[in-house]
Parts: structure tokens; C-alpha cells; sequence
């Protein structure tokens, strides 16, 4: 135990998992999801199992892992220290992996949360309006879509069918706003991408 201790890199998981931007060659096909890396507040719009209209908000750190191979994300809703943060059956904290697939010509995407245990896979391609993706699984078929997408905002929705695509349900909605980054946030980021 104390040899696989010792021959662990030095950063530990946080040091192999991320990177300071995409691979070189992975550069363009990064770009559709690479845009969103960076730290995010959101306004998220849903409804119970009762149909009643619920809101929270919450936040979405994005960034490039896996040797600058893919992007990552992690969706927090209700934000730390919020009432109900983390709590079912409305609270989510998951994680998306997110790599462009060149044999199959798009994005193959994998939800993991686990307060729910929901792990999701979705295809997705870049559409007029932003970004579609849908599951590859059984019903429901789920698509969740990015739209209004500018440097600092983005829309996301969810919807599902249990028709096999003839007709969907709105299900919920989030409205991303990119968080401002302080001096010194950025001083420090500087110096960690100089080190």
C-alpha cells in the first residue's frame, strides 16, 4: 500500500484530470463544449412529481480534462450552502464527460449523478440554434439543448418524449450567466498556467 501511495503523482487526481486547455490537435473539435469552460451561476426552472412550478439556483464549473482529450462539467442546483443543496428530489449535483467522437462524426456524452443514481448517455451535434443532445437509451427519450448561446450566457433545456421523438415535455429550463472572474482570480490562474 505504502509503494501505490508513493508512486501516485505528486497533485493526485486534480493533477491528471485537468488541463489548461484542449490538446493541440483536438483543438477545433473541442470547440462546441469548449466554449462553456469557465465557472457559471444559474437560474434553474422546473416542476415537482405534482406538477407544481419549483426554482432554484445554482452554479456550473467547466473545464478541459483528460489530457486536453475532453471537457467536463459539474451542475450544482441548489448552489453550497443553499437550502436544500444536494437533496432529492429536486437537488442535483452530477457531472457530464463530454468527447467529440471522430468515427461517429459528434459528441458522445455521459451524465453521472449520483443523488438521483441516474447515469445518462446522450449523442449530440451542433444544431441553427446552439446544441442538441439526445439519449441513446430507452424511453423516455430525453434532449437537452443549448441555446442563446453568447460568451456570457446560454440557455439549457430539457424535455423528454415517451413517444419516441413525436412529442416532447418540457421539463426544465436553466439560464446560465458566466461569473466574473476577480483580479485575482486571474492573477492566480496566470501564474498556475506559467507553472
Amino acid at each position: 500500500m505504502a509503494s501505490d501511495i508513493a508512486s501516485s503523482p505528486a497533485g493526485g487526481l486534480a493533477s491528471v484530470l485537468h488541463a489548461s486547455g484542449p490538446l493541440h490537435s483536438r483543438r477545433e473539435a473541442l470547440s462546441l463544449f469548449g466554449q462553456f469552460v469557465g465557472s457559471w451561476h444559474l437560474d434553474w426552472s422546473g416542476r415537482t412529481a405534482a406538477g407544481e412550478a419549483v426554482s432554484a439556483t445554482g452554479e456550473l464549473h467547466v473545464g478541459f480534462v483528460l489530457g486536453g482529450r475532453a471537457v467536463q462539467d459539474v451542475w450544482i442546483v441548489p448552489g453550497p450552502g443553499q437550502p436544500g443543496e444536494g437533496e432529492p428530489p429536486l437537488g442535483f449535483h452530477g457531472s457530464t464527460l463530454r468527447f467529440f467522437d471522430d468515427a461517429l462524426g459528434a459528441w458522445r456524452s455521459t451524465w453521472v449523478e449520483p443523488i438521483k443514481g441516474l447515469v445518462r448517455r446522450f449523442i449530440g451535434h451542433p444544431t441553427a440554434e446552439g446544441i442538441e443532445l439526445l439519449s441513446d437509451e430507452d424511453a423516455p427519450v430525453l434532449r437537452w439543448r443549448f441555446s442563446k448561446i453568447t460568451p456570457r450566457s446560454f440557455v439549457w433545456t430539457a424535455e423528454s418524449s415517451h413517444d419516441a421523438g413525436q412529442t416532447w415535455t418540457h421539463d426544465e429550463e436553466i439560464v446560465a450567466a458566466r461569473m466574473r472572474i476577480e483580479a485575482s482570480d486571474t492573477r492566480s490562474a496566470s501564474a498556475s498556467a506559467g507553472s
